[in-house]
């Protein structure tokens, strides 16, 4: 017992140069949160690089923008059922309802994988009707893996944010992030490329696993509820909030509705959307150059180093002390910070054309963004409302970042045709430079948003009221 008070003590006197002071429990807490989300994010950034794999093998490179918009709509009827659900059971439940749902269904992809994902060669030979069933099953695994990072961690934030004040969040949330990076740099390397290092021709091993990680989700939300001290569950209370929980009504819609008559959290759509957007550009380029070199498993592998590098970077910046810009300079800073950031990553993007720098652009505004810009975003929802936290979270997250990619995806559709045209070298040079006409406007809009979420946020949580 002696000895594993000293490792925490030693861990707590580690977090403090980062983080800032935690109490014991307090500590404890957050290190139990940071389990959850590392377990969470390690299988989120396991299987994104095998959504695309697999969607790039069974349907076609090409096909990634429309695959995008698709799940714009496609999402819709999900996020209902999720607003529902939300109505007639408790947030601690709903912990444990999605991760039954994805674990078995994950183990369900597992066993089709199996008999669909083969060799390109063996694929042309197929029959149209079975070749139309691979297309489908693709675009149904696409859609899957979309909805799970959508839900299960906009459901995670918001009971974060549901149980967190705002003074501890500010040094606990980067701590939560940090330990989450953990578990996004071991299980995509370590089990997204776990079948092309054993030489087999599907990824049907990686997903079983998978599915098998998500059921354990269970059990540690299970243990966290059970041993943390409740005063330690407590939600931030504004002056106003019971006025501003009148006002809200139940249905499906209701968080939209909030959405969409209240500035604040139009500010935060627009900080996600406009991100978004840029990246998207970002991303369509680097899955077409790396598919051109890689197929198959190795392409599944390839993507996972990328998804275990991403969280290397973030890990790093975070234990660099990048959160100290949110605790000394406060979650304004933060969040201007980000389309700096960006800004300079789109003069990169103009400037070079090679898959190495694409990686390593990707690695960068991914592993930045999930350091620095998730932990500000995720503080602007404690002055809000538990309906807020819950219901217009996951509208925000889910639609936000859906149709921010599906803009950015329609922008990428015109990439092919430019091509044809004008030929590869004229048609991607228009490309380019449109691209910098449609982002960097965005980013001047995106930087103005975020100083007056920063000076909403900072007012609310000082005079104590919820902002919605």
């Amino acid at each position: 017992m002696d000895k594993t008070s000293s490792v925490l003590r030693f861990f707590q006197w580690v977090a403090r140069f980062n983080f800032g002071n935690f109490e014991k429990d307090e500590f404890k807490k957050f290190l139990r949160m940071g389990a959850i989300f590392a377990l969470m994010i390690g299988v989120y950034w396991t299987l994104r690089p095998l959504k695309d794999a697999l969607f790039i093998q069974l349907v076609g490179k090409y096909q990634l923008p429309f695959a995008k918009t698709i799940s714009v709509i496609a999402l819709l009827p999900l996020v209902m059922f999720y607003t529902k659900l939300l109505e007639r059971t408790s947030r601690e439940r709903m912990l444990f309802i999605l991760p039954t749902f994805y674990g078995i269904a994950v183990l369900c992809f597992s066993a089709l994988f199996l008999f669909v994902q083969a060799p390109a060669e063996a694929i042309a030979q197929r029959s149209p009707l079975f070749l139309a069933g691979t297309h489908a099953i693709g675009y149904i695994w696409y859609l899957f893996v979309e909805s799970f990072g959508s839900l299960v961690i906009a459901l995670f934030w918001a009971f974060a944010t549901d149980t967190t004040e705002a003074a501890p969040a500010k040094k606990g949330f980067p701590l939560v992030v940090a330990i989450g990076q953990v578990g996004g740099v071991i299980l995509p390397y370590g089990i997204g490329g776990l079948p092309h290092r054993l030489g087999l021709s599907t990824d049907a091993l990686s997903t079983a696993c998978l599915g098998l990680l998500i059921l354990a989700i269970i059990p540690l939300v299970r243990s966290f509820l059970k041993v943390t001290p409740k005063h330690l569950l407590a939600a931030f209370h504004g002056k106003n909030e019971q006025a501003e929980e009148k006002k809200q009504e139940p249905g499906f819609f209701e968080g939209l509705k909030l959405l969409l008559k209240n500035r604040y959290l139009l500010g935060i759509f627009a900080a996600n959307f406009i991100y978004e957007v840029v990246v998207t550009i970002f991303d369509f380029n680097f899955k077409i150059a790396a598919s051109s070199q890689y197929s198959g498993v190795a392409l599944s592998n390839y993507l996972s180093i990328y998804g275990s590098s991403v969280n290397v970077i973030s890990l790093l910046c975070l234990l660099l002390g990048i959160s100290n810009i949110t605790r000394y300079l406060g979650v304004k800073m933060a969040l201007a910070a980000m389309p700096v950031i960006i800004g300079g990553a789109l003069l990169g993007f103009m400037s070079l054309d090679s898959l190495t720098f694409l990686f390593a652009l990707m690695v960068g505004s991914k592993a930045i963004n999930y350091a620095l810009n998730g932990p500000a975003l995720k503080q602007l929802y404690i002055p809000t409302t538990p309906d807020v936290k819950f219901k217009a979270q996951a509208w925000v997250e889910t639609f936000g970042s859906r149709t921010s990619k599906q803009a950015g995806s329609f922008f990428n559709m015109s990439l092919a045709p430019l091509q044809t045209a004008f030929g590869a070298v004229a048609g991607r040079a228009y490309y380019l430079t449109m691209s910098g006409v449609l982002c960097f406007p965005l980013l001047a809009l995106w930087l103005a948003v975020a100083l007056y979420l920063g000076n909403t946020f900072r007012k609310a949580v000082s005079e104590k009221t919820v902002v919605c």
